[in-house]
């Protein structure tokens, strides 16, 4: 059995991965994560007294506690979801992306390396630092481009998208001239139970579910490539499990669809589950905004390489996935109103 450090695991994607491997007794794991405002450690409550699971709270860019902890645990892989992840928010303040996921992987890469080195022989051989990473690295389609794949070039287009571009290619770097076994994966976006509700999805079901006016960027017909989080943690395993050193792999939904046509679907699924006497139909409350600077126009992957290498494939049909994760954000209303409830500036945040 797989031991690993996952870096970053309160989060949401990080967290899915979490209850996939852990919970269906793939591996083992320590979860460190420095627990920021978008941190759920409720969303891994079903691993409590699990002895395959351990938690620490502490920074990736805390180099002596990363050498310290990976002295004592030896894992078989480092796994990093740690990032600040939200577009708006690197907007108004690239800094803390340029620290997280910039100079903090740069440093836990210090560490990784460091601790690749001590191993001798096989371990040294199977070890992995698999980086998660996003499609917005590779910038902005057209409407009729062909989808992104893992030969796409970088060309990022917000203090976001930038910084996990240049954590990509600190990884592979650090593949290229230390030879530290590296695996680094993109992501179309992602959606699901436990996302922090300034994304799109959850944001709107909040929204709509309190009658609220539900604010969309520019025209609404930005497109996005919509995965399920457990698919893409499925996906993770299967490229963890089977990848060789150096690999990049891209996993996207298959679900590809306007923003607004995301938001009128949720708007349908909050009136047949919450009715509409109250506020009417829910897409009369839909407002267009002044588009975000540097909106990207469409993201879409092909994931034929994970395909055919991995064996891997989404489950999720997006109708009967957005269904199931609308039903799951009115059913635990009181968590989600408890995040809002603290401020997080989430009325700003969120339009697509």
């Amino acid at each position: 059995m797989r031991n690993l450090l996952v870096t970053g695991g309160c989060g949401f994607i990080g967290s899915a991965y979490l209850r996939h491997v852990v919970g269906g007794g793939r591996c083992r794991a320590v979860n460190l994560d420095k627990l920021t405002y978008a941190a759920n450690p409720a969303a891994l409550a079903e691993l409590t007294g699990n002895d395959a699971y351990r938690f620490v709270e502490g920074d990736i860019g805390d180099s002596a506690k990363v050498s310290t902890l990976l002295a004592e645990i030896k894992p078989d892989a480092i796994v990093n979801f740690a990032a600040e992840t939200h577009v708006d928010r690197s907007i108004d303040g690239p800094l803390a992306f340029v620290e997280t996921n910039i100079a903090a992987t740069a440093r836990l890469l210090v560490a990784a390396l460091g601790y690749w080195r001590s191993l001798k022989g096989e371990a040294q051989k199977n070890f992995r630092f698999h980086h998660i990473s996003t499609d917005e690295v590779f910038g902005t389609l057209g409407f009729d481009d062909a989808p992104f794949t893992e030969a796409s070039s970088y060309a990022p287009n917000s203090p976001y998208a930038a910084s996990k571009a240049a954590s990509d290619h600190l990884v592979r770097a650090w593949h290229e001239t230390y030879g530290l076994p590296t695996l680094v994966t993109n992501c179309s976006n992602n959606y699901g139970p436990w996302q922090f509700p300034e994304k799109l999805i959850p944001l709107m079901i909040a929204k709509a579910a309190a009658g609220e006016k539900l604010p969309v960027y520019g025209d609404g017909r930005n497109r996005r490539d919509w995965l399920h989080v457990d698919d893409h943690a499925a996906g993770l395993w299967q490229a963890l499990d089977r990848a060789a050193p150096g690999a990049t792999y891209a996993f996207g939904g298959g679900a590809e669809l306007a923003n607004l046509d995301v938001v009128y679907a949720i708007c349908d699924h909050v009136d047949r589950r919450l009715g509409v006497a109250a506020v009417g139909p829910r897409r009369k409350l839909i407002e267009f905004v002044p588009d975000r600077p540097g909106h990207d126009l469409r993201y879409a992957i092909d994931a034929a390489k994970a395909k055919a290498e991995l064996g891997w494939a989404p489950r999720y049909r997006f109708a009967d996935g957005l269904a199931a994760t609308v039903d799951w954000y009115l059913d635990h209303a009181d968590w989600l109103q408890s995040i809002r409830a603290k401020r997080y500036a989430l009325d700003r945040l969120g339009k697509g």
